[in-house]
């Protein structure tokens, strides 16, 4: 078996159990629409092949194999411009339960760690910037990891650079509270309310003080230095998603950059899952 079938062979699965619709026909029947587990499979199998809309669908219909693990025949694939439009229709809660299915296929520590990385927008026209106010270059990117498995827990996506990357930190840890022992961070997320929330999410805080007394020297030594190393593990993973995939973002929207590097996160779970 080859690793594309191995991959489509753990994709379609967790897409049918995200979308709850996996009984349903993959292809239109008597002027339905494609089932919403096809689309989200055919979306992962577009990044996994880091193609466009249309050469993913062309390259698709010469793999029948892979087509119809997911249900569907050559003559079934949708238009690029069907595909493309579809995954306007994905919500960004389905994105999300989607990255945690695809976390649950390894085996999780309940140790993470949390850092920031960005990636660029792709270039667009001097017109088209001023007729969509397309003024940020950059989207800051967070990311959760599980230490030992090195698989996305959860992924918060801005254009706003403004703000406390500690607050924003709580805010994912809430989202997965009941999933980790321990939080690893650098010291750009020492806040003593970040420290107080996870301890009162039963999460041991593992980020070092700033030195500003001798105090915190004694903070700092009390921190266990074997899984505080392992925050860079984020650094890792933020360095092999970029690889695989770019440091550059096709969408022009930011509502579907987003959601893209949330679905190239689920598909870099998928891949490690199939090499284990």
């Amino acid at each position: 078996m080859t690793q594309i079938s191995r991959f489509i062979g753990e994709v379609v699965p967790v897409a049918q159990n995200v979308t709850g619709d996996g009984d349903e026909s993959a292809a239109p029947e008597g002027g339905g629409g494609f089932a919403d587990y096809a689309l989200v499979s055919l979306h992962c199998l577009r990044i996994y092949l880091d193609t466009s809309y249309r050469m993913t669908i062309d390259l698709l219909k010469e793999m029948p194999q892979i087509t119809g693990e997911i249900g569907l025949s050559a003559a079934d694939l949708p238009s690029p411009s069907t595909l493309c439009k579809a995954f306007d229709r994905i919500n960004m809660s389905v994105c999300r339960v989607l990255l945690r299915q695809s976390a649950q296929l390894h085996n999780l520590s309940k140790h993470g760690a949390i850092d920031a990385t960005f990636y660029e927008r792709s270039a667009a026209t001097r017109h088209y910037c001023q007729r969509t106010s397309y003024r940020v270059q950059k989207l800051k990117v967070t990311k959760l990891v599980d230490t030992e498995s090195q698989a996305v827990l959860d992924v918060h996506c801005s254009t706003n650079r403004e703000g406390s990357d500690a607050d924003l930190a709580e805010q994912i840890a809430r989202r997965n509270a009941g999933d980790l022992r321990s939080l690893a961070a650098d010291k750009g997320y020492d806040k003593q309310s970040l420290r107080k929330a996870l301890r009162e999410l039963d999460i041991r805080p593992l980020i070092k003080h700033r030195i500003f007394a001798s105090y915190d020297h004694a903070h700092n030594a009390r921190i266990d230095d074997t899984r505080y190393n392992q925050r860079s593990m984020t650094e890792t993973v933020n360095s092999s998603v970029k690889r695989s995939h770019g440091e550059a973002e096709r969408a022009r929207s930011w509502f579907r950059e987003f959601r893209e590097i949330t679905v190239m996160c689920v598909v870099y779970n998928i891949k490690r899952a199939v090499k284990q």
